[in-house]
Parts: C-alpha cells; sequence; structure tokens
C-alpha cells in the first residue's frame, strides 16, 4: 500500500487545511468545494486528510459499515445482534468522473438474480463512504444526475434506492469533498449551493514557498516511508486534536448574539434560501470546538462567513463567486462584535501545525477573491478600413478615442447589452454524445425507451427483455433449480433516451459594418445570452472572430462558458468583413474537434450581418465556404444582424448557403421564436 503525503506536510494553503479539518470535526458543516488552478495541492490534502480521522468501529461482516453502539435500524444487512465488531481506518472513497448510477447508489445483484432465483441488493460507492470521506475529483465534470443524487445523500444522511424491483434505504453519512478547475466548466448555482463550504486555491507568487513545495515534494518521492516519519508527529498532535474537538462539539454555545450576526450577515449579502444561515451556524460551532473553546465569537463568525457565503452570492453565471470583507465587517460591528481594529489581522484560528515554510500562500482568512482571470484578447494591430465602416451608422455611435497603436478604422470594446432568455436551438436528430440538456440522444442515462442485442460489451442489462428472451428455453436447457437458465444471446442491452451537449461555435463578425456601438452592445448582448443558455445546458462553446483580413480562433471549444464571456467582453471591432474567412476557420475548428470527440455534435451560429468585403470576389467564396456546412448536414443558424430602414437580406442568403435558417436579434427571445427550433431542424434535414 503506498504512502500517502501527510496533510500537515502541505505547504500554505491554510484555507483548504482549515475547512477540511472543519468538516472533520462536524460532517454536518456539508462537505467542501475546493476551487483553484491545477496543481495547487488539492487532491493531495484531501487524499492526506483521511489519516487524520479517527478509526471507527463497525459491526463484522456489514457492509454498510454500522456502528456497533448504534447500528441502523433499517440496515439491508440488518437486524445486527450485540457482539462481534471490527476496527478499521475510516475511508476514503473516490468518486471517479465516469461512474454510473449503479456504481453510485447500488443496484440489484444480476447474477444472484439469475443464477439462484434471489432478490439481493450490491452497494455503491455510497454504501462504502459511510463514516468515512468521498471524495469526486473534477466534480465540475460528473453527470449532473449524479451530482444530484450525491448531494441528495450527503444532505440527508441517507441513499434511497427505488429501481429493478430494489427498494433499499441505508445510511450514507459521509465527508464529501469535491474538487474542480473552474476552466473547465462550472458547477450550477443550485449545486454549488448544496456544498456547505467553498475555498478558493491558487499557486504562490512567493519564491520561497515555492521553493519549499518542490523540496518537500522531491523528499517525499525519494523515500516516501522516511518522509512520513518525520510528520508522524505532527500528524498524530492534528489527529489528537479533532478527536477532542468532535467531544467538546456538543458542548459548544451558539449564543443569541452570535445567531442575530449569522442572520444579518446573511441578509446583508441577499443569499438565497436559508441553507446559507445553518451552514454558518454550523461552520461557527465547529471552529469554537476547534480552538477549544465552548462559545461562539465574532471572529467565528466572520470566518464561518468567508468560508460558506462566497460560493452562494452568484447572481449570475458569468460572476466569480466572492465576498465584500469590509462590508462583511461593518455588518459584524453593526450587530454587535464585529472587528474593531484591521479586519484582515491574521486568523485567530490554528488550523494544525504550522509548517517550516513562509505564511499562506492565498490572501488571509479565507474565501477571498479569486485571482483575477484572463482579460480575453488584446486589442491588435490595425486592419483597413472597411468601405461600410464609415457609413452614417458608425459617425451615429460618437466613437471612443481609438486606443493607442489601434489601427485605421477600429474602435474599442463596448459594453454588452443585459441578456434574455433564449429558446433552446437544438440539433436535429438522435445523437449519442456527452450527456446534457440541448439535443436528443441516447445516453447511457435517462428514460428506457427499449431494449436491443448488445453490441460489443453489455453495459445496461434490461433484465425484463433478458428473462424474456431466455424463459422460453427453460424446459429444452433442462432448468431444475430456482435460477433461470440464461445464455449470452439471451441478453439485452437497455436503450435510453435523454439530452446531450453540444458543441456551439459561435462565429462573430466584429467588422466595421458592425461597428455601430449601440448595435454592438446588442450583438454581444445576444451571444452573451446565448452563451447562458449553453452554460445551463452543459455545452462546450467556441469562439471565432473575424475582421480586418483574417479570422481568429478567440476561444477552442472548451467547457468554461464563463471564459468566452470575458473574450466576448474585450471584443474590438473594426476593419474589413472577411467573411468567408470566418467561416472556414470555423470548419477547421469543427474539423478538429470531430477527431478529438466525435459523438459530441456540432451547432453552428453564425452572428452577421450578411457582408462580405475585401479580396477577389467575397461574396461568391462567402458561400462557397457556407455550403461546406450544408454539405455536412451541419446544424447552423444565422443571427441576422442587419439594422435600419433599408434591409438587404444578406443574412438570410447566408443562412440558406449554409442549410441552416436565419433568426432577427429580436426574434432571438424567447417570446419570438417559437418556430426556430423547427426551421433548424427542417432545413437541416432537408440539406442532409
Amino acid at each position: 500500500m503506498s504512502t500517502a503525503f501527510p496533510f500537515t506536510a502541505v505547504v500554505g494553503q491554510d484555507d483548504l487545511r482549515l475547512a477540511l479539518l472543519l468538516n472533520a470535526v462536524s460532517p454536518a458543516v456539508g462537505g467542501v468545494l475546493v476551487r483553484g488552478e491545477k496543481g495547487t495541492a488539492k487532491s493531495t490534502a484531501v487524499r492526506a486528510l483521511s489519516a487524520l480521522l479517527p478509526a471507527v468501529d463497525v459491526v463484522a461482516g456489514c457492509r454498510f459499515s454500522c456502528d456497533p453502539d448504534a447500528p441502523d435500524p433499517g440496515c439491508p444487512d440488518g437486524p445486527h445482534e450485540p457482539g462481534a465488531f471490527e476496527t478499521r481506518p475510516a475511508r476514503m472513497v473516490e468518486l471517479p468522473v465516469g461512474a454510473s448510477e449503479d456504481r453510485l447508489v447500488g443496484a440489484l445483484d444480476i447474477e444472484r438474480a439469475l443464477a439462484e432465483g434471489v432478490k439481493a441488493f450490491e452497494p455503491g460507492l455510497l454504501a462504502d463512504a459511510h463514516r468515512g470521506i468521498l471524495y469526486v475529483d473534477e466534480v465540475n465534470l460528473l453527470h449532473d444526475h449524479l451530482v444530484d443524487l450525491l448531494l441528495d445523500a450527503a444532505a440527508m444522511g441517507a441513499s434511497y434506492v427505488e429501481r429493478e424491483g430494489v427498494s433499499v434505504r441505508h445510511a450514507a453519512r459521509f465527508l464529501l469533498v469535491g474538487t474542480m478547475n473552474p476552466e473547465e466548466g462550472e458547477l450550477r448555482p443550485q449545486l454549488l449551493d448544496r456544498f456547505g463550504l467553498t475555498v478558493e486555491v491558487a499557486a504562490s507568487r512567493e519564491p520561497e514557498q515555492r521553493v519549499e513545495v518542490v523540496r518537500r515534494r522531491l523528499a517525499y518521492d525519494d523515500d516516501p516511508a522516511a518522509f512520513a516519519a518525520r510528520w508522524a508527529d505532527d500528524e498524530a498532535g492534528v489527529r489528537a486534536r479533532v478527536v477532542a474537538a468532535r467531544e467538546l462539539l456538543a458542548q459548544v454555545r451558539l449564543g443569541d448574539g452570535a445567531l442575530t450576526q449569522i442572520a444579518a450577515t446573511c441578509a446583508a449579502f441577499e443569499v438565497d434560501g436559508m441553507r446559507a444561515d445553518i451552514v454558518m451556524a454550523r461552520t461557527a460551532t465547529a471552529l469554537a470546538a476547534w480552538a477549544g473553546r465552548t462559545e461562539v465569537l465574532a471572529e467565528d463568525v466572520r470566518q464561518a462567513a468567508l468560508l460558506a457565503l462566497p460560493h452562494r452570492r452568484r447572481r449570475n453565471p458569468f460572476d466569480a463567486p466572492g465576498l465584500d470583507e469590509d462590508k462583511l465587517d461593518d455588518t459584524l460591528r453593526e450587530f454587535g462584535g464585529g472587528p474593531q481594529d484591521d479586519p484582515h489581522d491574521d486568523d485567530p484560528h490554528d488550523d494544525g501545525p504550522h509548517d517550516d515554510g513562509p505564511g499562506t500562500d492565498g490572501p488571509g482568512g479565507g474565501g477571498g477573491q479569486p485571482a483575477p482571470g484572463d482579460d480575453g484578447p488584446q486589442e491588435g494591430g490595425g486592419a483597413p478600413r472597411d468601405e461600410d465602416a464609415g457609413r452614417p451608422e458608425d459617425e451615429e455611435s460618437g466613437g471612443r478615442p481609438q486606443p493607442s497603436g489601434a489601427g485605421a478604422g477600429e474602435q474599442s470594446a463596448v459594453r454588452a447589452a443585459e441578456p434574455f432568455r433564449t429558446k433552446v436551438l437544438s440539433v436535429p436528430g438522435l445523437g449519442e454524445g456527452a450527456a446534457g440538456r440541448r439535443s436528443r440522444a441516447r445516453t447511457e442515462h435517462g428514460r428506457t425507451t427499449g431494449a436491443r442485442r448488445p453490441r460489443g460489451t453489455l453495459t445496461k442489462l434490461h433484465l425484463a427483455a433478458t428473462v424474456r428472451a431466455a424463459a422460453p428455453h427453460q424446459r429444452a436447457r433442462g432448468r431444475s433449480g430456482p435460477g433461470l437458465v440464461v445464455r449470452r444471446d439471451d441478453l439485452r442491452q437497455a436503450t435510453r433516451e435523454g439530452r446531450e451537449g453540444n458543441l456551439v461555435l459561435f462565429v462573430v463578425d466584429a467588422s466595421g459594418s458592425m461597428a455601430a456601438r449601440q448595435r454592438m452592445s446588442a450583438v454581444k448582448g445576444a451571444v452573451l445570452s446565448l452563451l447562458l443558455d449553453a452554460y445551463q445546458r452543459r455545452d462546450k462553446v467556441g469562439l471565432v472572430t473575424f475582421r480586418g483580413t483574417a479570422a481568429d480562433l478567440a476561444l477552442p471549444p472548451t467547457s468554461s462558458v464563463d471564459a468566452a464571456a470575458v473574450r466576448l467582453e474585450s471584443l474590438p471591432t473594426g476593419g474589413r468583413t472577411p467573411l468567408a474567412a470566418g467561416l472556414l476557420r470555423a470548419h477547421d475548428v469543427l474539423r478538429v474537434e470531430r477527431l478529438r470527440d466525435p459523438a459530441r455534435r456540432a451547432l453552428v451560429v453564425v452572428v452577421t450581418d450578411g457582408r462580405a468585403t475585401g479580396g477577389p470576389e467575397p461574396v461568391a467564396l462567402a458561400e462557397r465556404a457556407a455550403r461546406l456546412f450544408a454539405a455536412e448536414g451541419t446544424a447552423c443558424v444565422v443571427v441576422d444582424c442587419e439594422s435600419g430602414p433599408v434591409r438587404l437580406g444578406l443574412a438570410g442568403r447566408l443562412a440558406g448557403e449554409l442549410g441552416g435558417t436565419a433568426v432577427t436579434l429580436d426574434e432571438l427571445r424567447a417570446d419570438s421564436i417559437a418556430g426556430l427550433v423547427r426551421d433548424v431542424q427542417g432545413t437541416s434535414r432537408r440539406a442532409a
């Protein structure tokens, strides 16, 4: 068995260590979501935590880890008689991203059902994690319905399984820890709220601390056992402190003053619902127990707010989680007991033995603002001025002074208009891509629609269809016992239909003909609205822009819709309209993505007024490029941005060449687009 990296040897990351230890003291806090860039010791710290948890006594032979002093009366392996028990270390169970629902919650034991004719339950990972840690790495990539099941079990302390004729309930109390890299996509706000605490982690920018990280890692890799032995005393000290805090927890008093501060803080930050208040109360109580006190103080409330509220304040999927600490301090003072001096003094709570290296590698006090993100592509050099960039429409914009170094015809970026709700644009047909919420697809999860003979490895057995296929042959096969005689030819694969996520590739015209500030603001608002829809439907998104003489892949296909919003916000405009270049670049992006992820279907959204300028025969070249999409049957929508009393209808003509449909900015709104999905499907089907 490999030796884990010691928890107390992790350099810095004080907020992360404190949040994990508070959940070890009081699992009722509700778990931890650890957000941060890759390579910041997220997984290392979580895996090391299990060594600090006290060993547990379990009923001998119980698959559900019942406590011999208080066995679960509803345990499927029960009832348990007083007697034999065994002591084992607390488990850390890891849920892989590709896990199935059967693996998570358990299912009918198919082998015993077919061979012995008995209905037996085979436990899943939730049962294995009872009284231990359940760790989900890259939780933002886990299927949404699995996250729902996971969080429901964590909140209720039990797992309920009702499927395939099995009705089982068993205890499932565990410390839930999820880690994620926000660059790979976000969790829905509803799921974020179900995690008790959240912590933002980032690599230190201090050379001394980075040196210490490397030194310790190299020492561990050279001799893990010797390295762990060096930290054994510190590990034992923290383990003893966790046990003492657990015993003290029941004696901690949460007074009316602290409760008032908690309620006032949640109200001041306008969090939804009452879960935040409850989590803050439990966290503040755990903080007091961890500090060896029996009274909750204002400093406990402040620290609890920094850990429990940042991810609950999000009003928009593209807003970074965070907390205004000055506002927090003002609220605590107003309701009695807030910090009177520097609110950013060192945290009074010690989260375990300090390492030998420098201090923390993030903002002190926990839960602060995340590191600034990428500001998107910078405004580049000049591009030739498009002849339609100087139309009166552009002059009416009262364009700002050009940024230093900007080329002729280029304008600075404008802010997007307020986003609005759009109706779904779906890809026609039945796909087999990653689970999501956009287009119809055959999926591993969803409603069962039928059964078929398996092609290759059997993954989802359709039990009823298998029994029906085997039943007529039992006499001929010489069946004599209670079990069913089943052969491979009898097995049937369940076919299920759900929804898939697609690749939504935005192709945005940023040329001079789009540069009128009011119009470009509306265009960005429309694209932002579609990005919001893609976020909610779990799509991958990409962004191609074209202006001047070429097209640019502003954002390669990614699950991070937030990154696309940032790129869009900083998008400058100006220059000619190389429509063909934009379409060809988009076509090349789709070609590469089909090689990487052949099951994920694409929806191309072209945002343009349909003009094409620059180079020889720009219109004819753009039409030939568009026909490439039509020939491949790619679902396309053209958002027509042409404005003014005289319209040339160029966007509609482009949509026809693409084999898609055109919709104006006004028609894009949910209350004006009722027939759009039908039109997209119809035109794509005709093109195919």
